[in-house]
């Protein structure tokens, strides 16, 4: 099973600001299901150790990655049931219920009904051989696994899939959506949700099954490993919470003063904005419900698209594997964000990143600064003539004191777009923000002609220079924490200074008689080369994904194989 990485909610939760509220971040593995049992089989354990195994596997990876939840759990828990099945019971006293029979795709050989990712066949769409049973790999199309030719079960090819007539209660989601139409306009309005969500930046609705009409959809499932209710997996976030806190009431029934942020691919956009908050409704208590929710396009890999079962892409622990610290990847990972459109995850330019930004950029700005000090002044800040609190933003361009005028005024505005970036969960653009200032700060020492020469000649404004700088990196220590923890470490290190909150303006916080720990490198050089190894061990099988059509061959999306559940929730501003 594959692991996909996203941090995106844990650089929203380590933003670190005066009067920051109380926040909790869960996450845990999503483990019930046909899916596990299917996959247990494959691999000849039972699901409870398949699912043990690749749980291991994930918060490791996760630890390493820095992704700091408060806490990772998982679903196979009786709070899981016991909140499931209460639910349940509450759509069927509000008279929600329905039994209707469909035909589902059903192994002989495992005499079991098939998870959709447990089938594959011909596309009935383009006639590509190895659709999948949710979805054609070559033309993207959505797909139900009953409408595949030939379909093939992936435990055992030689097996006979067949479909199977089978009841199940389902749940009205006709009657719901008058209220679910409601719900979405009012959270969309109060939460800016991100703009390719189920309604548009105009406020209308555009998911094609809301405007279709939602009509009753499934509520049990034919299983033996797990709560036989398929809507079990999103309330992981509240049965993680119930077994993290004995006060998880006050996080998930007090909608007015807490505010629950979701971050996702848009392939989860109906279930967590349509489907579970349908179920929510339904269940006729005060729930707490998505309030921002930021979501992304799908990013694809170098010239084709991530495939698991063709093992193409790197995934959670091929990411560690190849050397690289958690930091870089966290970089790249993040500046590529797929917000608005599609992006495409290129070695060759996640090595310029290290190696270019990261390394050229960032770290020589620290580096430079903290060597200077420790060669000059052994390692102690000198008296620039600066006194403690914000530096003048208007000073004189004529005065030969100040060489680069206009760098606090400018500093300032950045941090200011900064800190409504992020407010406005806008991670990418923050982290730009981040390396324009470390790239502002290299200007400053480039106008301000930092050197020997200038300590001989000025040095009250070499001095000054360095204190401003080294103030400058005290705030980005806390200006790159979310997205790159260990950096942020490393640098408070270097500079012997406690962690900070965000600044609102540059100020003189490190002062004159400071002494600094020992320099480093935050970045090491990764080798042009490397691009071609890491293609080669990564590519997988991509022959027959090359005999794709080529209008589908940049198509696609990331996805993981094994599910994580991940949310962050925080009260709401007084």
């Amino acid at each position: 099973m594959a692991q996909k990485i996203n941090p995106d909610a844990g650089i929203f939760m380590n933003l670190p600001k005066e009067g920051e509220p109380i926040t909790l971040y869960v996450c845990g593995t999503d483990e019930y299901g046909t899916a596990t049992e299917t996959q247990a089989l494959k691999e000849g354990i039972t699901p409870q150790a398949l699912c043990d195994k690749y749980y291991a596997l994930h918060k490791e990876t996760y630890q390493w990655f820095e992704i700091g939840f408060d806490h990772f759990g998982r679903t196979s828990t009786p709070a899981q049931t016991e909140i499931c099945q209460e639910v349940y019971l509450n759509l069927k006293d509000h008279n929600l219920l329905e039994k209707q029979t469909k035909e589902q795709t059903y192994c002989e050989g495992c005499a079991k009904f098939l998870a959709d990712r447990f089938v594959e066949g011909t596309c009935p769409n383009c006639g590509y051989d190895d659709a999948r049973g949710d979805q054609c790999d070559a033309c993207s199309r959505t797909l139900d696994p009953i409408e595949l030719i030939n379909p093939r079960c992936m435990v055992n090819k030689s097996h006979k899939v067949t479909t199977k007539a089978t009841s199940h209660m389902f749940v009205k989601l006709d009657e719901i959506q008058p209220r679910l139409e409601e719900w979405i306009k009012r959270s969309w309005k109060e939460g800016k949700w991100s703009p390719n969500a189920t309604i548009n930046a105009e406020g209308e609705i555009v998911d094609a099954r809301v405007k279709a009409g939602l009509r009753p959809s499934p509520l049990t499932r034919d299983l033996q490993w797990g709560v036989p209710v398929p809507f079990d997996a999103p309330f992981g976030y509240v049965s993680i919470t119930v077994n993290y806190t004995p006060e998880w009431k006050r996080w998930w029934f007090d909608h007015k003063n807490v505010r629950l942020f979701q971050f996702m691919g848009k392939d989860n956009v109906y279930f967590h904005t349509v489907f579970w908050p349908s179920i929510l409704l339904g269940d006729g208590r005060d729930w707490t419900t998505l309030h921002h929710l930021s979501t992304t396009e799908y990013l694809q890999y170098e010239s084709g698209k991530f495939s698991k079962s063709r093992n193409v892409g790197v995934f959670g622990p091929g990411a560690r594997e190849t050397g690289v610290p958690a930091s870089v990847w966290r970089y790249y990972l993040l500046s590529t964000r797929p917000e608005n459109q599609d992006s495409v995850f290129s070695w060759t330019e996640f090595i310029a990143a290290n190696n270019n930004i990261l390394l050229n950029n960032f770290g020589n700005f620290v580096n430079r600064v903290v060597r200077f000090i420790h060669a000059k002044f052994n390692g102690v800040l000198p008296d620039g003539g600066d006194v403690s609190g914000p530096y003048p933003a208007d000073t004189d361009p004529q005065d030969p004191n100040y060489p680069d005028p206009t760098f606090v005024a400018e500093i300032n505005q950045l941090l200011s777009d900064y800190v409504s970036a992020m407010e406005a969960v806008r991670i990418r653009l923050a982290l730009q923000h981040v390396m324009a200032i470390s790239a502002r700060g290299n200007v400053y020492l480039q106008r301000s002609n930092l050197g020997n020469a200038l300590l001989a000649e000025q040095p009250k404004l070499c001095a000054q220079t360095l204190a401003r700088a080294l103030n400058l990196i005290y705030a980005l220590s806390a200006l790159i924490h979310p997205f790159m923890p260990a950096t942020s470490r490393q640098i408070l290190e270097q500079i012997n200074a406690p962690p900070r909150t965000v600044p609102p303006v540059l100020s003189h916080d490190i002062l004159e008689g400071h002494t600094l720990g020992t320099p480093g490198y935050l970045f090491s050089k990764i080798d042009d080369a490397k691009a071609d190894e890491w293609r080669a061990r990564f590519g997988g099988n991509q022959g027959t994904a090359a005999a794709a059509p080529a209008k589908d061959a940049a198509g696609g999306k990331k996805k993981g194989g094994k599910k994580e559940k991940g949310a962050a929730a925080a009260p709401a501003p007084p």
